[in-house]
């Protein structure tokens, strides 16, 4: 099994930043991909970014690419979401995911979730 916490959200003026970090523990070698999601309320959970275990590999939605960046510190089995430029349509909970195998990161069933953590952008 493996273990997601969720960290740093909060409430921001839009044009703000905030950070979002996801710890995992238990079997984190079994992780070959993590990810974030969020969902806004009355829609769907929707995806963010992803990006490997290693580090190698990102990917980003359209809607954040050049504002949200996804990094991951190896020591510490934490990924990280850096949120810039936040609006108010950013507004939402925000979850981690991690997944095993072969994975496509926007559409691929993630294995394991955070509980997630709340992110409101004011205007």
């Amino acid at each position: 099994q493996v273990q997601l916490v969720e960290s740093g959200g909060g409430l921001v003026q839009a044009g703000g930043s905030l950070r979002l970090s996801c710890a995992a523990s238990g079997r984190t070698g079994n992780i070959d991909v993590m990810g974030w999601f969020r969902q806004a309320p009355g829609k769907e959970r929707a995806f963010i970014a992803a990006i490997t275990w290693s580090g190698i590999s990102t990917w980003y939605a359209d809607s954040v690419k050049g504002r949200f960046t996804i990094s991951r510190d190896n020591t510490k089995n934490t990924v990280y979401l850096q949120l810039n430029s936040l609006k108010p349509e950013d507004t939402a909970v925000y979850y981690c995911a991690a997944n095993s195998g072969r994975t496509v990161p926007a559409t691929s069933k993630y294995r394991y979730w955070g509980q997630g953590t709340q992110v409101t952008v004011s205007s």
